[in-house]
């Protein structure tokens, strides 16, 4: 799954559990969703540290 299309579901189902909650299939998927969103910002906060490199 893409970041966009990963983002535009965790935003419906956070939507949706405010407006008239959420099944428990849905609560799973959100915290799955969630996980793997903050995953992946981890990698990519990691990868550009790791070309940082210090100046003298």
């Amino acid at each position: 799954m893409k970041l966009e299309e990963l983002t535009a579901r965790i935003n419906y189902l956070y939507k949706k559990s405010k407006e008239e909650g959420l099944t428990e299939e849905e609560k799973k998927e959100q915290q799955e969703l969630r996980k793997d969103y903050i995953d992946r910002v981890k990698n990519n906060f990691r990868t550009q540290i790791s070309q940082v490199s210090k100046k003298s």
